[in-house]
């Protein structure tokens, strides 16, 4: 048994979340090598092959594969698609596109699990706008995860933030959760609302989050293979997510290389 707080959420050890930073490194080190190997003609079964060689080769499990029975290492969501693509090879990636590439992946049996959001060549700008504010959003969501501040002030900054920047959409149902020997776990995390309310953060807690923004209606629908999520509009959405540990000295991305310190380092002076 691990052990939860009053509101359910598991407490990690400081050893525990040293566990996690392992496996988020494993996640962070796949998604900079697909970062780096997509290119146009590639097709997103390609990059799932290279994921899962990837992580299986620093002796991770990817988390994905067989999940509710989901059946690839890697989710793929190409342009209108928000989340959970299911990778596959009947459309090649194009120019002017861009993929959202989330990974996960089990080591010692603890989780990690991050997004990215890659242009494939040439954006078109409004795109290239899309995926800064999106991963924007998604840092100062992690900057409020300090001590003492509570759940709704992930989301209440990152919609914040995604309204100063113009008129985007953000998917009301989807968001991020809490993350430990289980991939999902409590709480949900949304990507709105208002700030002070929920569970305040304590050492010890592990939260994804994962901001997923539309360039046009924030209404989505899923798919006849029952996990693709996609735009009502059919307008482009990007979607960015890391796993974070709360410390007493502030967020500790789990999934980033560098534990987040150049993204934070302006953002919580800025936010204190």
């Amino acid at each position: 048994m691990f052990k939860k707080n009053k509101h359910g959420i598991q407490m990690k050890t400081p050893e525990q979340v040293d566990k996690m930073r392992a496996a988020g490194l494993v996640v962070g080190r796949t998604l900079q090598l697909l970062r780096e190997s997509v290119q146009p003609g590639m097709t997103p079964l390609d990059l799932d092959a290279i994921a899962e060689k990837a992580i299986r080769a620093e002796g991770a499990i990817p988390s994905f594969k067989g999940y509710q029975g989901f059946p690839a290492t890697i989710c793929a969501s190409v342009n209108h698609e928000v989340v959970h693509g299911i990778p596959s090879d009947r459309r090649p990636l194009r120019e002017g596109d861009i993929i959202s590439i989330d990974c996960g992946a089990i080591l010692d049996g603890w989780h990690g699990d991050s997004a990215i959001t890659v242009p494939i060549g040439e954006v078109d700008p409004k795109l290239t706008e899309l995926m800064r504010v999106t991963e924007e959003a998604m840092w100062r969501g992690i900057a409020a995860l300090t001590v003492g501040r509570h759940l709704s002030d992930i989301g209440h900054e990152v919609e914040k933030y995604v309204r100063s920047q113009g008129r985007y959409g953000i998917p009301q149902e989807y968001g991020g959760h809490g993350i430990g020997t289980e991939m999902h776990m409590d709480p949900w995390v949304a990507n709105h609302g208002k700030p002070g309310r929920g569970p305040k953060f304590e050492p010890g807690m592990c939260f994804a989050v994962e901001p997923m923004v539309n360039l046009g209606t924030d209404r989505t629908k899923v798919l006849a293979d029952d996990w693709t999520v996609v735009t009502i509009d059919g307008k482009v959405s990007a979607h960015f997510e890391h796993s974070v540990a709360v410390t007493h000295n502030g967020p500790w991305v789990l999934t980033a290389l560098d534990g987040g310190k150049e993204r934070l380092a302006g953002l919580l002076g800025d936010m204190g």
